[in-house]
């Protein structure tokens, strides 16, 4: 384990004597051309307070990745008094049943965090696993209410912790009147169907010629850029489409600042971080109504929802945007105001709190837990 791996707070001895240090597991992959998850931001903003925080892991491959999880966790828990494991699900809930069934063999209390609008299906066919897993936590999160109504069954306490931003480095610029300037943000994967957005600057483009749509992310290697930049072909916009590729997180708020429109056009979803920072920019939201999304976005008042795949009706309301100067001043002020719940000096203190009851769970109460 290298060095340059662990993140700690500079601090001095006399900070460090009232801060216990925390090891975070997740996917910190934002430095090998991957979205920057939630994680990497709570490492900060942590360390930023005055936590010597430990994390792993940063390596892209698989196997590496869960190696090194499991190295650090060993390698440093005479640094740590507790952990915070992010769950999804897949082959990454793999990881995380790994990481924890270490962290209950070397004494260490642990909190999760439930990640990805996936994850309600995946456990109805391992609910015996899930089960075990979730009751195996001091304290279990979720970033959105559909998220822990759904996974309440396996653990009922769940407690809400949203997702949080910077709002600082969100510019807000009203949209009234809206232009034909579509952005979405996302990585190329069949879940977030990128091909509906294509198929909206299509049907639009008949009343707005001058229409134009950016799309911003990382291939995930489904097939899906491709499928997406096909769709644009046949479609006849390959001109008036764009694909910059991945984008770091500070480069984000400059990107969304030059579009007017917000796409969001998932088949499964949670509580989609992009869609926050869109609103905070002031952009007006158009969005399918699946998952989570129904408990991040009121339909009129912050965003127009949609059916899942119905290109017509997403289109629709981008018209309507367009339009209406009234409607678009209020879902642009609208979705402001909502972003500022999401700030991290509104959700950063409920993480301090959670990881200060974790730190004073004595060993032998974690290894009853761990007993259930």
């Amino acid at each position: 384990m290298r060095k340059q791996d662990v993140d700690a707070a500079s601090m001095s001895s006399q900070a460090l004597a009232h801060r216990d240090g925390v090891l975070l597991i997740g996917n910190f992959l934002s430095g090998t051309g991957r979205s920057r998850a939630v994680c990497e931001d709570l490492r900060e903003h942590l360390a930023q307070s005055g936590w010597r925080v430990y994390s792993a892991s940063k390596r892209p491959e698989r196997l590496a990745r869960l190696v090194d999880m499991l190295q650090t966790i060993w390698t440093y828990r005479r640094e740590y008094r507790a952990a915070h494991v992010e769950v999804y699900s897949g082959p990454a809930f793999v990881w995380a049943e790994a990481a924890c069934w270490l962290l209950r063999r070397i004494g260490r209390p642990y909190t999760l965090t439930l990640h990805g609008g996936s994850l309600p299906k995946f456990a109805k066919g391992r609910a015996t696993r899930v089960r075990h897993l979730l009751h195996s936590a001091v304290a279990v999160t979720a970033p959105s209410p559909y998220l822990l109504k759904q996974m309440q069954s396996y653990r009922p306490d769940i407690r809400l912790v949203p997702n949080a931003l910077d709002l600082d480095r969100y510019t807000f610029r009203l949209r009234s009147p809206a232009e034909p300037r579509l952005i979405w943000l996302r990585a190329f994967h069949s879940i977030y169907n990128p091909q509906l957005a294509i198929q909206v600057l299509h049907l639009i483009s008949k009343r707005f010629p001058g229409a134009t749509l950016a799309m911003i992310g990382p291939d995930k290697g489904d097939g899906t850029f491709e499928a997406t930049r096909a769709e644009a072909d046949k479609l006849g916009v390959t001109d008036r489409v764009q694909f910059p590729g991945p984008c770091a997180k500070a480069e984000v708020p400059e990107m969304l600042s030059r579009g007017d429109i917000f796409l969001n056009t998932s088949n499964v979803d949670n509580t989609p971080v992009s869609v926050i920072e869109a609103m905070a920019c002031g952009l007006c939201t158009v969005s399918t109504n699946v998952g989570g999304i129904p408990d991040l976005l009121d339909h009129q008042r912050d965003s127009l929802l949609s059916p899942s795949g119905d290109a017509r009706a997403m289109a629709d309301s981008v018209e309507r945007i367009l339009d209406d100067p009234a409607l678009a001043r209020s879902l642009s002020e609208n979705a402001r105001a909502k972003a500022k719940l999401f700030a991290w000096t509104e959700i950063l203190p409920r993480w301090q709190h959670l990881l200060g009851e974790l730190t004073t769970v004595e060993e032998s109460s974690a290894r009853k837990l761990a007993a259930r």
